[in-house]
Order: C-alpha cells, then structure tokens, then sequence
C-alpha cells in the first residue's frame, strides 16, 4: 500500500524504538493497521498523530495527559503552558548566571591574572553548588512553613550518613527509569524499579515522622521541585511513572 510504513520504518524516520511505538499503541494513542500476519502499518494519519505526541511531550505532557487532551478530556492547557514557560525562564536565568561567571573569569584575565583549568572548573563547581543551595531554599520555602522547616532541621541525617554519595544514588536511579520510559507500569520490570526506589527511601522513612513522609509526598507531587532553579536527583516523569506503577500493583 502506498504511504503506508512498517514499525522498523517509523521507527527509523521517528527515532521512536519500536517499543515505544506499542506502548503508545497499548495505550490507546495510536491504531497501527494490522496484516493478516499481525504486522503494524503505519499510514499518513498515524504518523500525524505520532508528531502530535512528540510535540505534546516536548512541552511538558504525559502521556496520560495526551490521552485525555486527545479524547477530549478535561485538562489543564494553560496550567501546562505556564509550567513550560517557567521552565524556559529558568533556563534563561541559568545561562545568564553562566554568562556572568564568565564575563567575570575574562575580566580577572584581563587583570593579568592567571586562572588554570582546575581553579576554572573548581569556581564553576562552588558557583553551582551555592546556587542550587540557595535555590533549593527558596523551593522549600514556598511549600513549607517555618515551623515545618524547623521541625525537618530537628531529625537531622544519623552520623555519618554520606548525603552526597546519597544524592547520586537517586541521580543513578532516576537516569535508568528516564532511559527505561516508555515502560508499562505494570511490568515486572517497572515493579523492580518500584523496589529499587523504595530501598533508596528505607534511611529517610527510619527517621522521618509520618508528618515528614506527607509533606514530602506533596512537596514532590505539587511539581514545585521542576518549576524552578533546582536540580532535582530524578526527572517529574520518573516521579510520576514510580506512582503509575505503585497504583498498577496496588501500593500507590
């Protein structure tokens, strides 16, 4: 048939793996042709509509907003939009604080001083790392009250607790479920992911009151946490999928 693709071609033109392409399918986004032998075609409307998703997801939605944006069902456009622009601007700032540091490194250079690439790095390093501490304050800030903030600073980490190797823990957790996505929460490999993450949470739940489990669970669910300048240890969609897939085992 004419203008009419194989999976393995839309793959290739899309750059979409042919795994994602029936998870869409899965979950009701797309509606591939079927041969007699069971093989996916992919005509020219399908391959509008696999833009549309691209695009969608490019600016913010899930793919359970896409669903129900393309069902006609209630949601939120402008809400997303905002959340898109704010992390545009965030960008914007995040650069213009990059340019500064550098606009300053030239001029100490044209002060005659000599700056090798260590001591460049290491100030890139210390910049960044107050920033995102000062950032991190303001978002905690927003959600929590001062006494909510005074209580979290009286459970402090045990001794001897290793915050950064910690952090990257989660870095490392939440890159392998962005790199896994699109994945079907109720897979037994999303429900190894579930496990993972809730062996990374056994050191904070040992020491956190059920009044900190909550505020946490909202802090992270209000999106606050990927509105701003901070950086996160995973991406909202890994958040979001780690709850599609508690809700699918029925743990949520």
């Amino acid at each position: 048939m004419k203008d009419v693709l194989d999976i393995s071609e839309v793959a290739r033109r899309t750059g979409i793996s042919a795994r994602a392409l029936r998870f869409y399918e899965a979950r009701g986004l797309v509606a591939p042709l079927r041969t007699a032998s069971g093989r996916r075609l992919y005509g020219p409307g399908e391959m509008e509509r696999i833009a549309q998703i691209l695009a969608l997801k490019k600016a913010g939605l899930t793919l359970a907003q896409i669903g129900r944006l393309r069902g006609g069902g209630a949601i939120d456009l402008a809400r997303l939009v905002d959340a898109q622009l704010d992390a545009i601007a965030a960008q914007a700032a995040s650069l213009e604080e990059a340019r500064a540091l550098l606009l300053s490194v030239r001029a100490r250079l044209a002060r005659g001083e000599t700056i090798d690439a260590a001591t460049f790095c290491t100030m890139i390093r210390n910049g960044d790392d107050v920033m995102q501490s000062e950032a991190w304050k303001t978002a905690l800030e927003r959600h929590y009250s001062p006494e909510e903030l005074a209580r979290w600073a009286g459970n402090p980490p045990p001794e001897g607790f290793d915050q950064a190797a910690y952090a990257k823990q989660w870095e490392a957790l939440g890159a392998r479920i962005d790199a896994a996505l699109p994945l079907d929460p109720a897979s037994a490999e999303a429900q190894a992911f579930v496990r993972e993450w809730d062996a990374l949470l056994a050191p904070f739940r040992a020491a956190a009151t059920p009044e900190m489990m909550s505020g946490a669970q909202g802090f992270w669910d209000s999106g606050r946490a990927w509105q701003g300048d901070v950086k996160p240890p995973f991406s909202a969609a890994a958040w979001r999928f780690i709850a599609e897939a508690r809700a699918a085992a029925g743990t949520g």
